[in-house]
């Protein structure tokens, strides 16, 4: 059995055993019975130690236990408009630049906030079927100069399916680079640095194409002595490491905590890199959202509190149009601006938008 194998056969997928734990009985446990049949759990034993189970707000519970909140049934399947941008089963064409490939659906924790509910930890359906398709595909659009390897959790891979996507792609003189989507850093950190066999694939194809590590850390309470210590061995195997966190109702929505997790990621070498508007996914927007208004303020007093290199990063949401900065207030309005968009038309294009108090995402754009 591999290392991976060994620590995932450990995490916690039943409700019913966290249930006890957390002092949660009657009707709300027979609520959370019910999400956990729609939307999976998996939660490593090292990530649910890091719960203060007497303290129901705690936000590491919050990100990684059912909430009541994920029965309801508002928001949308596909927010950012994944179904329109593939174009191979498992891949994503949305920016010229830039191929996203779905590695697998699996994580080792399925995070309550994830905006791929409708697929991670249920179904295979959207998972790359066929590497050599991939990479036809890379090779028949010239523009495309890096890959993002994403999931699911792109480290949940075996290492032998790991080496076979840079084996495929190291070699291809287009790409700049590639990228590891992947939230292992934070809740299973151990599945990397006590893995030398991972490390030296990493080392090994580093040595070809640039390699960097995008990952997810939310909350102060997630950077461990453990998780520092998967950060220094990807580092010191030649991948960069960066950090896109989302805006996170009850979790991370004050200046002092957003503040304080930037300035500890800079500190251990993880540079930030987005801060994102958190979609209005089903079973994610009435727990988790934030209104706009309310977290460009947030942003802004963070960054008040920030050197210049914790605040590198940019505030911004990933709508089906692009990925769309969210600038400023304007009295009643709000300055957008496309940092990357699907269409040419919108490449770089500012505007203007009227926002409500408690508007928490776009949705039609002016043209």
């Amino acid at each position: 059995m591999s290392i991976l194998q060994d620590l995932l056969k450990n995490c916690i997928r039943e409700i019913d055993e966290v249930l006890p734990v957390l002092g949660i009985t009657g009707e709300e446990a027979d609520t959370l019975r019910k999400v956990a049949e729609r939307y999976p759990i998996s939660i490593p034993p090292y990530y649910l130690s890091l719960i203060d189970s007497s303290d129901p707000e705690d936000p590491v519970r919050k990100l990684c236990i059912p909430s009541v909140s994920e029965y309801n049934a508002e928001g949308h399947e596909d927010q950012s408009g994944e179904s329109g941008n593939t174009v191979l089963t498992g891949v994503q064409h949305k920016y010229g630049p830039t191929a996203l490939v779905l590695t697998t659906s699996q994580c080792s924790m399925y995070c309550r906030h994830c905006f791929r509910k409708r697929m991670v930890g249920y179904t295979h359906d959207e998972v790359t079927k066929q590497i050599l398709g991939m990479q036809a595909y890379v090779k028949e659009h010239p523009e495309i100069n890096n890959i993002l390897l994403s999931g699911g959790d792109a480290f949940i891979n075996e290492n032998d399916v790991i080496r076979e996507y840079l084996e495929h792609l190291v070699d291809l003189p287009q790409l700049d680079f590639i990228r590891f989507g992947t939230r292992t850093p934070v809740v299973l950190p151990m599945r990397i640095y006590d893995d030398p066999e991972l490390l030296e694939i990493l080392r090994e194809y580093g040595k070809k194409k640039q390699l960097i590590i995008v990952t997810h850390f939310d909350h102060p309470n997630e950077i461990t002595e453990e998780s520092k210590r998967a950060v220094r061995a990807l580092i010191e195997a030649g991948c960069p490491v960066r950090n896109q966190v989302v805006l996170l109702k009850g979790v991370n929505d004050s200046p002092e905590v957003l503040a304080k997790l930037l300035k500890s990621l800079t500190s251990i070498g993880v540079l930030p890199y987005y801060v994102f508007q958190c979609r209005p996914a089903k079973g994610v927007l009435t727990q988790f959202q934030v209104p706009i208004r309310r977290g460009y303020e947030i942003v802004e007093r963070a960054k008040a509190l920030c050197d210049g290199q914790s605040k590198a990063f940019r505030y911004a949401m990933s709508h089906v149009t692009g990925k769309i900065e969210i600038l400023g207030a304007l009295g009643d309005e709000m300055l957008f601006k496309y940092h990357q968009a699907k269409h040419p038309e919108d490449a770089g294009r500012i505007f203007t938008m009227k926002v409500e108090a408690d508007q928490c995402w776009l949705d039609e754009i002016p043209g």
